[in-house]
């Protein structure tokens, strides 16, 4: 099935997410995945596991036999995620801890969640796509 992706920054992330959120298909899967920004020049995250993970991701969600959204939120260059006042790391909805970082996300809540050094994982990625 299609990989519908929408992209959000800290600065326009509640506007998006809202839109995400409301936008409502009836088998559709919803995924928050939390990335480092890339760097132009390259096109590569400044963030080595991220480098590893999105491919994994995006071609286990591509792969999916549901239809699938998906919203990336970029956290920032390194000195922004590093800062332990991350907005990301200090919203009691996330809590996040490391990027990447894939949510399974439904009815309001987290219902399942993959953090830095397991978001690469293939059958773990499978395992959030079956979840109920």
């Amino acid at each position: 099935m299609p990989l519908k992706t929408v992209d959000a920054t800290v600065s326009d992330f509640e506007e998006v997410f809202e839109r995400f959120k409301s936008e409502n298909s009836q088998n559709q899967l919803k995924f928050l995945l939390f990335l480092a920004n890339k760097d132009p020049s390259t096109s590569l995250s400044w963030c080595p596991d991220c480098n590893v993970a999105e491919p994994v991701i995006y071609e286990k969600l591509e792969a999916s036999q549901s239809d699938v959204a998906l919203l990336r939120g970029y956290v920032g260059d390194k000195g922004t995620w590093r800062n332990p006042s991350h907005p990301w790391r200090v919203d009691p909805r996330f809590k996040l801890s490391g990027v990447p970082t894939l949510i399974r996300w439904e009815n309001e809540a987290i219902i399942g969640r993959l953090e830095d050094h397991e978001a690469h994982v293939g059958n773990k990625i499978d395992a959030l796509l079956a979840s109920n």
